[in-house]
């Protein structure tokens, strides 16, 4: 219709098939957690998947009947919806997916994007802060200190995530391990265990506080 706002993409497909390949996508999302697609594609399986868990929070007879309807295989999903992703968002108030542009997937060079269950064993974000936070705290040109973009990502990613600070100071020391173990680990020895000390020292100073960002959301 002539002005009219346009509520959903169609994708080039009739409804029936359009639904199918909506249903299909978060079918693999919440099987796996992490799907590659095309951007258009990701942000509508982004809207349904972001029902499916609110359907999975609410957990009543009639939600779990809804969220059955749209998985391909409720048998294996529909479980971990109600139990597993129920606990990991239940003091989430929303933004449980991430969409990341990334670069074509496909011989059209249309554009592509990952989406993702945030706070998983997949979260990009997460892993991409932990990186950030081993070069910032490795960097001698800033004494070690963190920036304040880094300092807030840290909060966006540990905000909802249980134990989420002490989960990201493991993922920062395994890659603190591994860039040990590829750059001749034991000729550092003494030198190394100085750096974790000092690292230690200013770990308070490198989580932000929850007045100085708590207005961030946690997406």
């Amino acid at each position: 219709m002539a002005g009219g706002a346009l509520k959903y993409r169609h994708l080039n497909r009739k409804s029936s098939h359009r639904q199918a390949l909506l249903r299909n996508l978060v079918t693999s999302l919440f099987e796996h957690e992490s799907i590659a697609t095309t951007w258009h594609k990701a942000k509508e399986a982004q809207r349904l998947a972001e029902k499916l868990i609110t359907l999975g929070k609410r957990n009543t007879e009639a939600s779990r009947k809804k969220a059955e309807a749209i998985f391909y295989t409720p048998l294996s999903l529909l479980p971990k919806l109600t139990t597993t992703l129920r606990t990991r968002y239940l003091t989430r108030p929303g933004g449980y997916t991430r969409v990341l542009r990334i670069e074509p997937i496909k011989e059209d060079q249309a554009a592509s994007a990952i989406l993702e269950l945030v706070d998983g064993p997949k979260d990009m974000r997460f892993a991409m802060t932990a990186r950030t936070l081993v070069r910032e705290r490795n960097s001698e040109s800033n004494g070690g200190e963190v920036r304040d973009i880094t300092a807030r990502n840290i909060q966006k990613v540990t905000r909802f995530r249980e134990g989420g600070v002490k989960a990201l100071e493991r993922e920062v020391g395994r890659l603190e391990r591994e860039e040990g173990e590829g750059g001749g680990g034991k000729g550092r020895g003494r030198e190394e265990m100085e750096k974790r000390r000092e690292r230690a020292e200013r770990r308070e100073r490198v989580y932000p506080s929850q007045d100085r960002y708590g207005e961030l959301g946690g997406g």
